[in-house]
């Protein structure tokens, strides 16, 4: 399945992706951006992740890429790596990352802790709380203790601002936001967080958001199967390639 956007001639960026919290970031960014663009699955519970012309893209496996044919210099680029990707279509567009440098530095560090703080930590969590074949209690209560601290860092922050970043909607509220919708797995209770609840809400009501969140959203299946487990979670994330 392929879903394209953009009028009939026009040259659009290709997505490698899947619907998982990082594919969303870049197809709400996309849709919010208006660019036109082809969405490619990459069914991570198969193993094409490991298939080399996706490696060619990106080598570390991971969803999302993508393939601009109209890059900087005029001539196609391709980028791996979710933020990398969000800041590279908001310097194309001009939108969503602000131009001054003090505020610039004030979204790319609130996008800084998703990448590392926000996706890892409630990646594990819910891991460890949907996923792992063995209930581990340490892990359990670890991760899903950090995924409360971290809902509380952003529960201060947007007690103080409307948006992450600042005055302005930014690719750190894009960022953040598709690893939030699964709450409830996370060992979180929403209430507790009101100011996080508000912007939540929010952004759930922007059509480009909601747009983005449905991309290839029909193809993903829950994880039941040994083998989509092995592939994910096993030794086929550790063969060298």
């Amino acid at each position: 399945m392929v879903i394209e956007t953009g009028g009939f001639g026009v040259q659009k960026i290709e997505v490698f992706s899947w619907p998982t919290p990082n594919g969303h970031k870049v197809h709400i960014m996309l849709e919010e951006c208006g660019l036109p663009y082809e969405a490619i699955p990459v069914n991570i519970g198969t193993g094409e992740q490991f298939k080399p012309e996706f490696l060619e893209i990106s080598p570390n496996n991971k969803i999302p890429a993508i393939v601009d044919p109209q890059g900087p210099d005029g001539q196609p680029i391709s980028l791996f790596e979710s933020g990398a990707i969000l800041v590279y279509l908001a310097a194309k567009t001009g939108r969503f990352l602000p131009q001054g440098d003090r505020a610039r530095f004030e979204v790319l560090q609130w996008l800084m802790f998703q990448m590392g703080g926000v996706g890892p930590m409630l990646g594990q969590a819910h891991h460890f709380r949907m996923y792992a074949p063995e209930k581990i209690p340490y892990a359990v209560d670890r991760y899903t203790n950090e995924a409360r601290r971290l809902y509380g860092v952003i529960d201060r922050r947007l007690a103080q601002s409307p948006w992450l970043g600042g005055a302005e909607y930014s690719i750190a509220d894009i960022a953040t936001f598709p690893w939030l919708r699964s709450w409830q797995n996370q060992g979180i209770v929403l209430d507790e967080y009101p100011h996080l609840k508000r912007w939540f809400e929010t952004i759930a009501e922007r059509p480009a958001v909601q747009r983005g969140v449905k991309v290839l959203a029909d193809l993903r299946k829950p994880i039941t199967d040994d083998k989509s487990r092995e592939v994910l979670f096993g030794a086929t994330q550790y063969q060298r390639r």
